[in-house]
């Protein structure tokens, strides 16, 4: 049977998760998770796409991406697992796929569900009791948009410079957002939509946001 095509729309961000088969680990050591930053900032720039978010975990990732282009997310899945998986094999003596089937896409057409986005992606840590502070974690984006520091790899996205005219403002005002925390509700809503195989959001679920 034919595989359900992915939605593709330019301009319009999408969430995105990937798991490593049985839940195994994506990620052994910080090298690992720096050779696959540099991969996904250069499949970023090769098929036009901004990264505005992300965090990477042992087992998963999280991205939060805009294509300028139809079909740039995926484009850019197909050759950052093309890159990554066989230096991944290589570098670890293992053979076989990585991940567990396809990455989940959801897309992002609300403003408010953008920035719940962004949240959700960039707690991650905290809720698996990795650290007690976002900004403690070294393999997400929180420190770059949240604190200003310099990430080659963010770009901003216009509902996020919204928050402030002045960078300091904007921080600020993500800061206080992030740390109000996640609602049982939002991350039930959040997790429901990643689930679907399919980008669009569940009847009613945007309602939430």
């Amino acid at each position: 049977m034919a595989r359900p095509l992915r939605p593709e729309q330019s301009e319009v961000p999408q969430h995105i998760v990937q798991r490593g088969n049985n839940r195994g680990a994506c990620f052994f050591d910080d090298l690992d998770r720096l050779h696959y930053l540099r991969l996904l900032g250069a499949a970023a720039l090769t098929h036009d796409v901004a990264v505005h978010t992300y965090v990477l975990m042992t087992s998963h990732v999280h991205l939060l991406l805009t294509p300028r282009q139809r079909g740039g997310v995926s484009a850019l899945m197909q050759t950052l697992g093309r890159s990554y998986v066989p230096w991944f094999n290589k570098r670890h003596n293992r053979t076989g796929g990585l991940y567990e089937g396809r990455h989940k896409t959801r897309l992002v057409h609300t403003e408010r569900y953008l920035l719940c986005c962004y949240r959700y992606i960039e707690l991650n840590p905290v809720r698996a009791s990795l650290v007690a502070d976002p900004a403690a974690y070294r393999w997400s984006s929180f420190r770059a948009n949240a604190l200003g520091e310099s990430n080659d790899l963010i770009t901003m996205h216009p509902v996020f410079a919204d928050l402030g005219e002045a960078s300091e403002q904007r921080q600020a005002r993500y800061r206080d957002f992030v740390s109000h925390g996640i609602s049982a509700a939002e991350l039930k809503a959040i997790r429901t939509d990643l689930t679907r195989t399919r980008g669009r959001p569940k009847k009613g679920s945007d309602d939430f946001f």
